[in-house]
């Protein structure tokens, strides 16, 4: 009997397999040879293990543009998002408790914004247009003299479309307000220089890059103050006590020394096109944003006449989504596509796919093949050839226009 074939992995936006490089290096802080110490420790291995959290820093801080002395480790970029959020409108001065995001913000972001609002914070969600992108206008005309933060990403996580971060701090550094971008998805795939184009705080994730969960950073400019949100120590300046993960942060410095974008875009981009190219001969298939302004590791596509889970099953050999994976529980339409205007039909029948170090050309071909196959069956069993699309029509007369 041979042996089962490795399923398709196409879901890089949620995680990503750990780099073998990356597992090595982490290896190496484990087990009784390794470089295990507590990096706080004083002692000749303790200040081992503390030159490889500092180089891990150097590099982490290299990959995105910024000074490592910025750089605060956390568990991930969820804590990331909350201690930007939480610890500048804590440190805030009196007067200062309004907060702007948008509504296509990760669930970090926006559980986060809910959080606080809770508390007696104002916030005003900036909406996107039908491309899935937010106007630097819309920012400018949501600040006030008493807000304390903007928080926008840099790259959708299902949409994929790249949004005028630099531009956006431009508005926020003429009103005097910080600006933070999550800027996960942006990692390895576009060029990150956060001090060149004005951010204030920016928060990353190893484990969309080849790296492991439950290490991120959130790089702090030396002028915004932050409080922590949790005490117990003095490591990373008070910010973020707690023993240093040795280990996780030796896998963070290397995965963002191998997540080089001049490498991976060009290839996940030739990626992308492969698939849509595959996809688009299906009849009425749209693409959810403007291809012109995507992530290159991303593509969101809605297949009419579809119900999305239906086809995310019958392709339970190959992995993809629905859209964030920390919304895979809940049963509504995407949040995000539905700020773009599409009807929940439309947002429902829609999936992401994302590309990473690991998927090859073999793997999209194969992939549109099945699709396109599956596709046709659903739409034969749910409406009868050829009477769907007429009845698709109807179900999407309000969308906003076709990309792609």
């Amino acid at each position: 009997m041979s042996a089962r074939r490795r399923p398709i992995y196409l879901d890089h936006a949620a995680t990503t397999p750990v780099d073998p490089a990356v597992a090595a290096e982490m290896m190496r802080c484990l087990g009784p040879d390794g470089v295990f110490a507590n990096p706080s420790s004083s002692h000749a291995m303790g200040r081992a293990a503390a030159r490889v959290v500092e180089r891990a820093r150097r590099v982490v801080a290299a990959r995105i543009g910024a000074d490592p002395a910025g750089i605060v480790f956390v568990s991930g970029a969820t804590e990331a998002n909350n201690l930007a959020i939480k610890g500048v409108i804590a440190a805030a001065p009196a007067g200062r408790r309004h907060l702007v995001t948008t509504r296509i913000e990760h669930k970090s972001v926006l559980d986060t914004a809910a959080a606080v609002e809770r508390e007696g914070v104002a916030v005003t969600y900036v909406g996107c247009d039908s491309a899935g992108l937010v106007a630097p206008e819309e920012i400018e005309r949501a600040i006030r003299p008493e807000t304390a933060l903007v928080s926008v990403m840099r790259v959708n996580n299902e949409t994929g479309m790249i949004q005028p971060t630099a531009a956006i701090a431009e508005v926020c550094r003429e009103r005097g307000v910080p600006l933070h971008v999550d800027a996960v998805q942006a990692v390895g795939r576009l060029p990150l220089d956060v001090r060149r184009d004005g951010f204030a705080l920016c928060s990353v994730s190893a484990h969309k890059v080849g790296g492991p969960k439950g290490i991120g950073a959130l790089w702090i400019r030396g002028d915004v103050a932050v409080a922590p949100l949790v005490h117990g120590g003095e490591q990373q300046r008070g910010l973020r006590p707690g023993t240093l993960p040795t280990h996780q942060i030796a896998g963070m410095g290397k995965a963002f020394e191998l997540a080089d974008p001049a490498e991976e875009g060009p290839r996940l981009a030739a990626l992308r096109a492969r698939l849509w190219s595959g996809l688009e001969r299906i009849d009425g298939v749209r693409m959810n944003g403007d291809p012109q302004l995507a992530a290159p590791h991303i593509l969101n596509v809605a297949f009419p006449g579809v119900d999305g889970e239906a086809l995310r099953f019958a392709l339970r050999e190959i992995a993809v989504s629905a859209g964030s994976a920390c919304m895979s529980d809940n049963p509504e339409a995407s949040h995000v596509l539905s700020a773009m205007g599409l009807t929940d039909a439309a947002a429902t029948a829609s999936i992401r796919f994302s590309f990473g170090r690991t998927t090859t050309a073999d793997e999209i071909d194969e992939t549109a093949a099945r699709i396109r196959e599956e596709v046709e069956r659903l739409r034969r069993l749910a409406l009868g050839a050829p009477s769907w699309c007429s009845a698709w029509r109807s179900l999407r007369a309000t969308d906003g226009p076709v990309f792609g």
